[in-house]
């Protein structure tokens, strides 16, 4: 997820935050588990602009820990989960990574949720040489960074260039749409790096594209410029925050047109914002569907979401499950509990059963698997198509 959302997912690479983290000076060797439990940090936005994803994650990442020391825990040892509030901030995030990783020794991390938030957190990180999984973070910088790979940054979501691709052929093959309106956030690398993806891909025309700042509340000029126009579809490479209040102005003016977007769509608040009503004819990239089942392990966690939360689960729940128990394969195939050892063990993680896919790991620390497309009618999910690039 990104950044706002981020997903939502912030957007800004805020590395000069990191200093007061301790970022300069060199890397170390990581931490080791002592005692009777590992150590395992939660970097989650809990609070602030985007806490509903984080709290969502936290809520999967829980009842994985619960789950996990009920049956006996990871090589014997019960996990202790450290948790730490970014408050949606990226200096936060960066501030806490180092906290975690020097003064709680932890062995590895889950989280922060949104790619400006992971960013912030990656010096801190790597100079601890301490492995991070992140949920949702989907900028494809987050891995890979000019032209090198992150040796301690893992997701279990897909990136944004694959949510991209995936949503200019769902528009041009399943929508049949042949040309598009973008309305992006320009001051997020979550919109900038699906927008790329998806104009490189899409076959049709971009009839307009218009910009906007994450926070604006107003789009009626924006949509006044594009209601007379002929097209089929509009994309929205955005949060759930600014896309509930573009579609519902949008619908309200008269604009019936399908609506796509990518994860940062996912959470319920979009539908609460543009309202029920209005949310029809809407289209978006997900990572998990309880009505298009991953793996035989939906059905067995929706059960157990369902009686710890009283309710059932949403992407970013199941993101925050299958990042831990990811860990979990990976300290079990290093048979150790040590940060270099679960490091090397995340980088040739292979076939590893999710309840949001099975994924394997590739060169570039990114899984390889298939997405949802998650369509809504009246706020309610009616489809779900998984769709592969």
């Amino acid at each position: 997820m990104k950044k706002k959302f981020t997903f939502l997912f912030a957007s800004m690479f805020l590395l000069s935050a990191c200093g007061a983290g301790g970022a300069a000076g060199p890397k170390n060797s990581g931490n080791t588990a002592s005692g009777e439990t590992i150590k395992i940090g939660m970097n989650m936005e809990l609070s602030g602009g985007v806490a509903a994803y984080g709290n969502a994650e936290k809520e999967g990442i829980d009842l994985a820990v619960e789950e996990i020391n009920d049956a006996g825990g990871i090589l014997g040892k019960k996990i202790e989960l450290i948790e730490k509030d970014n408050k949606s901030d990226n200096n936060e995030a960066a501030s806490i990574a180092a906290n975690l990783t020097t003064n709680d020794k932890v062995v590895a991390v889950v989280g922060p949720a949104t790619s400006g938030a992971v960013k912030a957190s990656v010096p801190n990180m790597t100079k601890a040489a301490v492995p991070v999984i992140t949920p949702s973070a989907t900028d494809d910088a987050i891995t890979v960074q000019n032209d090198a790979v992150q040796e301690f940054i893992f997701r279990v979501c897909f990136q944004d260039s694959f949510q991209g691709v995936i949503l200019a052929k769902y528009a041009q093959d399943n929508l049949k749409a042949d040309k598009a309106v973008i309305i992006g956030d320009n001051s997020s690398d979550y919109a900038i790096g699906l927008t790329k993806a998806f104009k490189e891909t899409y076959k049709g025309t971009i009839v307009k594209e218009e910009n906007f700042v994450a926070g604006d509340k107003d789009y009626q000029a924006i949509l006044t410029k594009i209601k007379n126009e002929d097209f089929d579809v509009i994309y929205i490479p955005g949060y759930y925050t600014e896309a509930g209040l573009i579609i519902k102005q949008a619908r309200e003016m008269g604009i019936k047109q399908p609506i796509i977007g990518a994860d940062g769509f996912g959470d319920e608040k979009l539908v609460e914002t543009a309202g029920a009503e209005n949310v029809s004819n809407v289209f978006y990239t997900g990572h998990f569907s309880t009505e298009a089942p991953a793996t035989d392990k939906v059905t067995p966690f929706v059960e157990s979401f369902s009686k710890k939360y009283g309710k059932q689960p949403s992407a970013f729940n199941a993101l925050g499950y299958d990042s831990v128990y990811m860990l979990k394969q990976a300290i079990e195939d290093a048979d150790s509990a040590d940060s270099a050892k679960i490091t090397e063990a995340l980088a040739k993680i292979k076939g590893f059963v999710g309840v949001t896919g099975e994924m394997s790991m590739d060169k570039n620390h990114n899984p390889e698997k298939s997405a949802v497309v998650l369509g809504l009618t009246d706020g309610k999910e009616t489809s779900a198509e998984t769709v592969n690039p």
